[in-house]
């Protein structure tokens, strides 16, 4: 096949890496970190890089596959052209620095004020930006209670996003995600300095690249959304994160 991959800049080693042991001829293009802190215009963008892939004739795509996750809903109502477009099923990126859902599920569940850390973020990061599980999951606040009334009611809607902002306001870990590419020790040294200096517990955990690896392989299973042409990404209210219509 020849894939087009549309990746965050977050995941920039982990994608190159795993276009280069794919079977597959897959073209790569970033997309600036700061973009996702504005979900609408990240959504036009991607669609015009969706929409121009799949137009393009002298390459001749066979899929177009996103190194992204539903990433405060930007994903949300984007829209396959002529060929299939993939999409895991994850609510951000940090889900695929874990390798799952379940993995992801279970430490925000165990940990909640934690923010992450990887190396292509540090590295890439503008600013006093962190890579944030928190910030990243709920940068879109108005969705988050949508969802919420979705699926609990209106008064348990209004008192989880009562509860949800008081630890949210008091982070207590930095975990760094060590992806095994390169060395990253600068990276950890600099993540154990900021929880030191904030009074913050530290963890390293090991990350691992089976949903990125099996997205630019084509192995889409039940871990990935495939789109074929006119269908729609929506936003579930369940484990599936992601479908369409």
């Amino acid at each position: 096949m020849y894939i087009k991959c549309l990746a965050c800049e977050a995941l920039a080693r982990l994608v190159y890496l795993s276009a280069a042991r794919s079977p597959h001829t897959v073209d790569v293009e970033l997309f600036r970190l700061g973009w996702h802190s504005d979900p609408e215009d990240l959504r036009a963008r991607l669609q015009a890089a969706i929409d121009a892939a799949a137009a393009d004739e002298e390459r001749a795509y066979d899929a177009i596959v996103m190194a992204y996750g539903l990433c405060g809903r930007a994903t949300e109502g984007l829209t396959a052209r002529g060929i299939p477009l993939v999409l895991p099923r994850a609510h951000d990126c940090i889900t695929l620095f874990l390798g799952g859902r379940d993995r992801y599920a279970k430490q925000f569940g165990e940990n909640p004020g934690t923010y992450w850390y990887v190396r292509d973020y540090v590295e890439r990061k503008t600013g006093d930006a962190v890579l944030s599980l928190g910030a990243e999951s709920y940068a879109n606040v108005e969705a988050l209670y949508d969802e919420y009334v979705a699926k609990y009611g209106k008064d348990n809607a209004d008192y989880l996003m009562e509860v949800m902002g008081g630890w949210s306001e008091h982070y207590n870990r930095a975990a760094y995600i060590d992806m095994g590419v390169a060395d990253s020790s600068e990276v950890e040294a600099e993540t154990q300095a900021e929880a030191a200096r904030r009074g913050w517990t530290f963890e390293k955990l090991p990350g691992d690249l089976v949903l990125i690896r099996k997205l630019i392989n084509g192995e889409w299973d039940d871990d990935a959304l495939i789109l074929q042409p006119g269908r729609q990404i929506k936003m579930t209210y369940d484990e599936r994160v992601v479908s369409c219509f």
